[in-house]
């Protein structure tokens, strides 16, 4: 019997707040996971488009799973805690350190009218160009503006705007820090100054000290307030690092961390990226550029709608066991359905940004059974990273291989064929199920100096799917038919948004 493998101190703690679960994490110096408590919650929606929750009820999750873990492995070897949160979150807090409103969601698409009145402020081309951003409901500049329009004295009572990592952080130590990470995907950030960006703030008349101090990982905070001095004696005066976006760190944990190796990343939602060194980069149109740190650009796409399309779609067409499912859905031949979808579900982020587009399934008969369905919902997404894999080709051309990471995909080797097929390349699923915990850990560590680098420690790899050329020539007619369905039906999409919007408008003045 092989003895387990040796554990090498110190031990880096890892807090992963996600949409739908909180994890506490250890791993030691050579990135392996040693121990884990989760804990699930969700998200409040509202019919209006809400996706929001308590600030205070994620915080006690979060600290909760750090009591299990701290139980679990104690905590005298940890040297240092590090945090991967969602991107894109939004809440008030006031002058007492207390949040004032929620945290909203990036999936909140409330502030659809506010994108429009943006698009009359700022020049889209160049504030693309300066931020990595497009104006969506996603990002911050669109919910700053709905929220002062909403609640013009509420908006104006609120000290700072932060994310809920900075939020955690301002609970744990009375003062917080936004990393160089969360701040390159607010649409509020400069992406070549790396500072608050001055012509959108001026959009939105928001002063700079009214958002988080900016920090990178040379700047971690210690030394816990009374409260969590007590509950965590040992982490009281370790560093605690800034909090970083989940989708940098699934990168580094993946081992995506040059410019030949993407990241694709299917959980509830779905991204496609690759790492960058810092310097100049044309960021091609419909495309994000974040960053990872003050060293390394992030660039790629992102969908609103990954594993929650197939989750949805099992759900309502009552698919047998999961295992049953996955059988028969590997079996089908491609694109043998006669269906054409359009997946938005959640409205569309990458690559055309129209946070109003909603799903549609063409081309249903008699015939059509769910588990054509199911297949078609799969297809359809992975024809959504091909059309976000057409862009960063043009300027990551080395970037022929990808690697599979998020829970959704790699629970699932039909869609991961699925996607080496529609992509015409290989993808590597990561052996890594942490992957983002796992990349803050390994950034934390190479702050500590206690690894050299993160790509000392790459991400381990499964066997490479490589695409069939006739399945990918198929694939290539059933990509043809989802552009002339996406092009017929956005315009009724926006039309009918905006038809909407001037009938709220009219009402409101009535």
């Amino acid at each position: 019997m092989a003895s387990a493998p040796r554990l090498e101190t110190p031990l880096v703690v890892t807090l992963d707040v996600g949409s739908s679960s909180v994890r506490a994490l250890a791993f030691d110096s050579g990135g392996r996971a040693v121990a884990e408590r989760q804990l699930e919650y969700a998200m409040d929606t509202t019919p209006d488009g809400g996706v929001e929750i308590d600030a205070e009820r994620l915080v006690a999750l979060t600290a909760e799973a750090l009591d299990g873990l701290l139980g679990e492995v104690g905590a005298a070897a940890v040297a240092g805690v590090a945090v991967s949160t969602f991107w894109h979150t939004l809440l008030g807090v006031d002058r007492a350190g207390r949040a004032r409103t929620p945290l909203y969601s990036w999936a909140d698409t409330r502030s659809a009218a506010a994108v429009e009145a943006l698009r009359a402020r700022l020049d889209e081309k160049a504030y693309h160009a300066r931020t990595g951003c497009v104006l969506h409901t996603s990002y911050l500049p669109a919910r700053l503006l709905w929220l002062r329009t909403r609640d013009a004295a509420g908006f104006g009572a609120v000290r700072r705007w932060m994310s809920f990592g900075e939020y955690l952080h301002l609970r744990l130590f009375g003062e917080t820090r936004c990393s160089v990470s969360m701040a390159s995907a607010t649409g509020l950030f400069d992406q070549r100054a790396q500072t608050w960006d001055p012509s959108v703030l001026a959009a939105l008349e928001l002063d700079p000290d009214r958002l988080a101090p900016l920090a990178d990982l040379d700047a971690p905070l210690s030394g816990l307030r009374a409260e969590f001095a007590r509950r965590w004696p040992p982490l009281r005066t370790i560093p605690w690092f800034p909090a970083l976006g989940d989708g940098a760190c699934s990168n580094v944990g993946a081992g995506c961390t040059g410019p030949d190796r993407a990241a694709l990343m299917v959980g509830t939602s779905g991204a496609m990226r690759v790492a960058w060194p810092t310097g100049g980069v044309a960021i091609p149109t419909g495309l994000f550029c974040y960053r990872i740190d003050r060293r390394r650009i992030l660039l790629g796409g992102a969908l609103s709608n990954g594993g929650s399309v197939r989750a949805w779609l099992s759900r309502i067409l009552r698919l047998n066991s999961p295992e049953a499912a996955e059988r028969e859905l590997d079996a089908m031949p491609p694109d043998a359905h006669g269906l054409t979808v359009l997946p938005f579900l959640a409205g569309e982020r990458s690559p055309g940004w129209v946070a109003e587009a909603r799903a549609a399934i063409v081309g249903l008969s008699l015939a059509t059974r769910p588990v054509d369905v199911v297949r078609a919902g799969l297809e359809t997404v992975a024809y959504r990273f091909a059309l976000i894999h057409e862009r960063l080709r043009q300027v990551c051309p080395g970037a022929g291989v990808l690697v599979a990471t998020g829970g959704a995909l790699l629970a699932s080797p039909a869609w991961i064929r699925i996607m080496a097929d529609v992509l015409g390349v290989p993808v590597i699923p990561s052996l890594e199920p942490e992957a983002s915990a796992r990349g803050a850990a390994l950034l934390a560590l190479e702050a500590l100096g206690a690894l050299p680098s993160v790509e000392a420690a790459p991400g381990r790899l499964g066997t490479p799917v490589t695409p069939d050329p006739a399945r990918h020539a198929r694939y290539r007619a059933g990509l043809a038919r989802h552009r002339e369905l996406y092009g017929l039906l956005m315009p009724f999409f926006t039309d009918a948004a905006e038809r909407a919007r001037q009938e709220g408008l009219t009402n409101d003045r009535a």
